[in-house]
């Protein structure tokens, strides 16, 4: 049973009717679609962190329309895999909650996403997962706790991954490739110089396990899907006026993914990476 912690004094939450509360008496009240905020004051960066509302809409709405349905696949084979018996999961960084619905088998599944509206969706789509608001940073979760936790292409907070997870969890990390994306990119960026990125970093207190990528291709058939992934990608934060106009008349789009899918075992006391 994973146990939740209070945000405010780190002792332990229970849930008592419409409310979470510890035994200092901090309160954390369950919204009506089934989530629970507990990301304080202290916490946020901005009056309304994380993705905004159309930005959770777009996704959901592209990632229903299966275009990414690989990428699921292949992360639902690899918790198979490296993690057959998995008892318990972390999705930190949930967005609205479609790579966490595809692991139905694991009988205890938590969400976090620090964005309130993300959450709210995720809660509306799978109602037998746990979904908090909170931020990956400050896990509100005792140590020990999970078989796994992921990363889908959001924060990597090792040092929190590792403590939340018992010996012996793994943590699967989903990035975006050095291909990901060329065809998006070259209509929002004319003259874009692609960065060189880590790929598989070290991560104190893990052992990479394995690592894979995952190329495809899609075809999008039209410009409420092309503004879709845009808005489902940190392109949206960057892209210029003139990346925009050109986006606006992009009526279809035919583009390549490219994941990297990296898995990494908590190392016991005594065996860690330095």
């Amino acid at each position: 049973m994973i146990q939740v912690i209070c945000p405010v004094c780190g002792a332990a939450l229970e849930p008592q009717g419409t409310a979470w509360r510890c035994v200092q008496g901090h309160c954390f009240d369950v919204a009506r679609q089934g989530y629970v905020n507990l990301l304080t004051v202290t916490q946020k960066h901005s009056r309304h962190p994380g993705d905004t509302r159309e930005m959770v809409a777009a996704r959901r709405a592209f990632l229903d329309a299966g275009w990414y349905a690989p990428i699921a696949k292949t992360l639902a084979d690899l918790v198979r895999r490296f993690c057959p018996e998995t008892a318990s999961v972390l999705d930190a960084g949930c967005g609205e909650g479609y790579y966490l619905s595809q692991l139905g088998w694991v009988p205890e599944r938590w969400g976090i996403d620090i964005s309130r509206d993300a959450v709210r969706y995720a809660a509306a789509r799978d109602r037998g997962a746990h979904w908090l608001t909170a931020t990956a940073a400050h896990l509100p979760f005792a140590d020990g706790g999970f078989d796994c936790v992921l990363s889908m292409f959001a924060l990597t907070a090792g040092a929190e991954f590792f403590r939340v997870l018992r010996p012996g969890g793994i943590f699967v990390q989903v990035l975006a490739g050095q291909g990901h994306l060329p065809g998006l990119k070259s209509i929002i960026y004319p003259a874009h110089v692609e960065k060189e990125k880590m790929l598989h970093p070290a991560l104190p207190g893990f052992g990479l396990l394995h690592t894979q990528t995952l190329r495809f291709s899609f075809s999008l058939p039209d410009a409420q899907s092309v503004h879709d992934l845009l808005y489902m990608t940190p392109h949206v934060w960057r892209i210029t006026k003139r990346g925009a106009e050109a986006l606006a008349q992009t009526a279809q789009l035919t583009d390549t993914a490219e994941v990297i899918f990296n898995i990494y075992g908590r190392q016991e006391a005594g065996n860690l990476l330095e």
